[in-house]
């Protein structure tokens, strides 16, 4: 709804090219003046504000080559945390509720499954996209779903799956150290409320039992966070010891493109073989 909103106004006062800028730099503004430094490598090419450039860090520092990742929820495909690890030469597979919006039949680097995700059948997804794309481990994870994300992760890391990243949609209305999470709900459907997901101190919380640490949120809108294996904590010296200076508050006016229109002949490229 809010980027229909600006793109309606864009279109409107022909002034597209202002608000691109204004948000470009709202954007830095914001990465600059929060007390977690790493929050600065982030950038956009293909999340939906400046996830990608936080995730290409952290597997640089981890040191993760042609890794393999796991998206749930992924829209049309068009935008999401792992299309442009495609681009490096990552293997993955994708999984959500809606059709993409180009063909990846011909591709084995590349597999997408639609299902309503719930934690029934979210480690039988996890398996078949191992035997799909041929591998034993993932090496990254992303959730993205709306509801019932808290719960998915632990049924995913209850069942042996210990990716070195993580990276989830936290519900941004509630600061550490508040606990939320809705109730476990197979059917459950956002409408655009703030029920949905859970707090990042529930997040924190539940990770660090299976010893993962928070690294980063996204700085432009506060909506993603980002936990990596705790062995690897060190590699991240710029991340403060206290939640409360990695949480970022939510700022979802700024979830808005700036740049050029995504093409779908960019995607076709990059996935193919």
């Amino acid at each position: 709804m809010i980027r229909k909103f600006y793109r309606k106004v864009k279109e409107g006062l022909g002034l597209g090219g202002y608000f691109d800028i204004e948000l470009a730099a709202l954007t830095r503004k914001r990465q600059y003046e929060h007390p977690n430094q790493f929050v600065r490598y982030g950038k956009q090419c293909f999340s939906q504000s400046d996830e990608d450039g936080l995730t290409l860090e952290i597997i640089k520092r981890i040191g993760i080559g042609d890794g393999i990742f796991a998206e749930f929820g992924v829209g049309d495909g068009t935008e999401n945390n792992t299309l442009c690890l495609l681009s490096l030469n990552w293997k993955g597979f994708w999984s959500g509720g809606e059709d993409i919006a180009f063909d990846v039949s011909k591709t084995n680097r590349v597999f997408f499954y639609k299902e309503w995700i719930n934690q029934e059948n979210i480690c039988s997804l996890m398996n078949r996209g191992k035997s799909d794309l041929g591998v034993d481990d993932i090496d990254l994870i992303s959730v993205d779903l709306d509801g019932n994300d808290l719960y998915l992760c632990e049924e995913v890391l209850k069942n042996g799956f210990k990716p070195s990243v993580f990276i989830v949609e936290y519900n941004a209305k509630f600061p550490p150290p508040i606990k939320f999470c809705i109730d476990y709900n197979p059917s459950h459907y956002w409408y655009g409320s703030d029920y949905y997901g859970a707090s990042l101190q529930s997040f924190y919380s539940m990770f660090d039992k299976y010893d993962y640490s928070l690294v980063c949120c996204n700085a432009a809108t506060g909506t993603n966070a980002f936990f990596v294996k705790s062995i690897y904590l060190d590699l991240f010296p710029e991340t403060p010891d206290n939640i409360e200076d990695i949480y970022v508050d939510r700022q979802y006016q700024l979830v808005n493109k700036y740049g050029h229109d995504k093409s779908l002949k960019t995607i076709e490229l990059i996935i193919r073989e």
